[in-house]
């Protein structure tokens, strides 16, 4: 057994030198190649993150996204974006220090009372309640959704109608049920987008895409 102790930082830059050897590989490079000329070499970042999250090399294959995703993000998050997220697990693991360093905030409406109230007299989910409620925030937004298709699809019928103007949706929600069609709907609209196409996701997926999004913004 190599057992070793090592600081937080030693673990992540190995992490990433570990991650990085592998996508080296030639069953990676054609997929690697078609996501760099989607998102150019800033890229990269974001994969690093969400394979050091999931451990899940396939991601490689399944991350989607439009080619202005990321200036958008970057943009967004300097003009005071507020993040908009499904969970409280993702608001939580946002760096909020990063974020605030140009005005911006990160919300969650999921406990709110009127939410609640909202989906129990209209007969929804409290995830699509916290979009409606997100919709009246003014802008730039980022969605940021990893849990329920069910918000990322109301975002995406609020976007379509125009009640939102969103300037980037992640959404990654995991499941089995409106999963795959909530992905589809999102790369549908005209609305710059990051997903993880079929199955898989979540909220520590949406926390390491924000958080990949903050560190390019810092130039870090």
């Amino acid at each position: 057994m190599n057992w070793k102790i090592v600081s937080p930082a030693e673990i992540e830059a190995e992490s990433f030198e570990r991650i990085a050897h592998t996508l080296q590989r030639q069953s990676f490079s054609a997929a690697l190649r078609a996501l760099q000329e989607q998102g150019g070499r800033k890229i990269m970042p974001l994969l690093l993150r969400i394979i050091h999250t999931t451990a899940d090399f396939s991601m490689v294959k399944n991350l989607a996204l439009s080619p202005d995703a990321i200036t958008q993000g970057i943009e967004s998050l300097h003009s005071g974006a507020t993040i908009v997220t499904d969970t409280e697990m993702i608001k939580a693991g946002i760096d909020k220090t990063r974020l605030a360093r140009w005005g911006g905030r990160c919300v969650c409406f999921m406990s709110d009372p009127e939410v609640a109230e909202h989906a129990q007299t209209n007969k929804t989910t409290r995830a699509y309640a916290a979009m409606d409620k997100a919709a009246s925030l003014s802008n730039p937004l980022i969605f940021a959704i990893g849990n329920a298709p069910t918000a990322l699809g109301h975002v995406c019928e609020l976007v379509n109608c125009g009640a939102v103007q969103a300037s980037l949706i992640i959404g990654v929600p995991v499941g089995f049920v409106n999963v795959i069609e909530s992905k589809e709907m999102l790369e549908r609209t005209r609305v710059p987008f990051i997903t993880i196409r079929g199955r898989k996701g979540g909220s520590t997926v949406a926390v390491a895409l924000c958080n990949a999004l903050l560190r390019l913004a810092a130039g870090a």
